[in-house]
């Protein structure tokens, strides 16, 4: 397509000034469009410098996801299994009597993201993939009934292969096991078909998003979520993917240090109904969503867990115009009264973002990030890297892990309210990705977070100002000149 308009627009001058035209449409229309500023930048300055490659990659990967058939019938999914996700209305009045402005947190996901908050669920916060690994295999064990897992990598090695060996014999007791798996998140990871040795296994598996379909609008969208569900009772969610480096059985950028969190009770019907929506995007068989009786295990019932807070798991998709993932942070950064720890792999954020950061800190809010001291991507750590200055001038606090690379993604704030899942802070998590997340409000996981980053701020170093004014002016340049595209990278 490019080598087709290149020679017509070099040759032929009417067709060189369509193309002008053209290209002027198209950045008044992104400009006129209700997404990101960033967005609108890189996208308008690809197009104005570069008219037939930039009018070309936007055609095939800018388009909004939702427009396409995929996104509809997504949308379709989500719309037809919203009558499965009722709200006790004693679990809401309860938080609304302990804080009215963690009810409005909780209210914005209810409303906006379409999932209720729940009491009768235990929370426990891993800060390793170690911990993790061990619990997801106690509990594996365990299942009677389902297992359902969807993951945006998978890679064959220990961890993969232990966890491969009890979904066959689960299968081959009778229980209904599913994967999903996210196809270019494991293009270097896994043999291509690999979905058909699963099911030889008598494993259900669908692929989201093959990567075959090169030319293919929703291949700059990814399923990105990590979720777990065994019998509807018990849920995983975190940073911490099925591949070995993340239980450091293999060692890639030193140390690798992520997190996740194990949900008992209640809120993990979240998580079922996040799977079964995608599942029937994937399968195209909405019936499921219609009668999910045979999927909820019979020690399933009101009242029949503990409970020590507030969950709220919630999930967010690049289908509409609602950020989630990114106001759930904004929220808690907004409504912070003395401090905000985050465990980030990457900072590349908009302007609302670090305004935001920013602002809580000149209002006297203890505002630190932590960010990976061995980079897995050496660009995207240099990109990282040009949005500290102004961060740090403006009072935040930010830290490097010295032992290695930090995958965690989580948000703790005054002993309170944590959130826990597989949202980065950069565009593609923000913006294109499929992700998910727990919100806790004085749950157990919420003090446990707090001690995670207690015990890593003595593994760290911290960033200081003279540090990130004094670098190169080579770095600098380029610096400057990834900043103009950290949307797309």
């Amino acid at each position: 397509m490019f080598l087709l308009f290149y020679v017509l627009g070099t040759h032929y001058r009417l067709f060189s000034a369509l193309i002008q035209v053209v290209c002027v449409a198209a950045v008044l229309w992104i400009v006129n469009k209700r997404i990101n500023p960033a967005y609108k930048l890189a996208w308008t300055l690809l197009i104005l410098a570069l008219p037939i490659l930039g009018a070309a990659v936007y055609a095939l990967y800018g388009r909004p996801y939702a427009k396409t058939r995929f996104g509809m019938r997504f949308a379709a999914a989500a719309e037809e299994s919203r009558g499965l996700l009722h709200e006790n209305e004693e679990d809401r009045k309860a938080l609304e009597a302990e804080d009215q402005q963690m009810n409005k947190q909780s209210v914005y996901l209810r409303d906006y993201a379409g999932y209720p908050v729940y009491r009768g669920t235990t929370t426990r916060y891993f800060p390793n993939g170690e911990g993790l690994y061990k619990s997801m295999m106690e509990e594996l064990e365990k299942a009677s009934h389902f297992i359902f897992l969807e993951y945006f990598i998978i890679d064959n090695g220990e961890m993969w292969q232990s966890i491969l060996d009890i979904l066959e014999r689960k299968a081959r007791e009778g229980l209904d096991v599913r994967v999903i798996y996210d196809d270019v998140g494991c293009v270097n990871t896994l043999p291509a078909g690999f979905y058909k040795e699963l099911r030889k296994r008598g494993i259900r598996c669908e692929v989201f998003n093959p990567f075959h379909r090169l030319v293919s609008v929703i291949l700059n969208n990814r399923d990105h979520r990590k979720i777990m569900v065994i019998d509807g009772h018990t849920g995983y969610t975190g940073g911490i993917n099925l591949a070995d480096e993340y239980i450091n059985r293999k060692v890639r950028f030193g140390y690798w240090k992520d997190t996740g969190v194990m949900l008992k009770g209640e809120a993990v019907w979240n998580f079922t109904v996040m799977f079964l929506r995608m599942w029937a995007f994937l399968t195209k068989d909405p019936s499921e969503l219609k009668d999910p009786g045979p999927l909820l295990p019979s020690s399933y019932a009101e009242g029949a867990f503990e409970s020590d807070g507030f969950v709220q798991p919630y999930s967010d998709q690049p289908l509409d115009q609602e950020t989630v993932g990114e106001n759930v942070y904004l929220n808690m950064i907004n409504q912070a009264k003395r401090y905000v720890y985050i465990f980030t792999p990457y900072v590349i954020i908009d302007h609302e973002m670090m305004t935001a950061l920013c602002l809580a800190s000149k209002n006297g809010v203890d505002v630190r990030i932590i960010t990976p001291g061995i980079p897995d991507k050496k660009l995207i750590f240099l990109l990282t890297r040009s949005y500290f200055p102004e961060l740090i001038d403006n009072g935040v606090r930010i830290y490097e892990f010295e032992p290695g690379f930090i995958h965690a993604k989580c948000f703790v704030c005054d002993d309170e309210v944590a959130t826990v899942g597989t949202v980065n802070l950069d565009f593609r998590s923000l913006y294109l990705h499929f992700e998910c997340g727990v919100w806790m409000y004085r749950a157990e996981a919420v003090a446990q977070v707090r001690q995670d980053v207690d015990r890593t701020l003595k593994k760290c170093r911290e960033i200081t100002q003279q540090e990130v004014h004094s670098l190169s002016w080579p770095k600098r340049l380029l610096q400057s000149f990834l900043r103009l595209f950290a949307p797309m990278l």
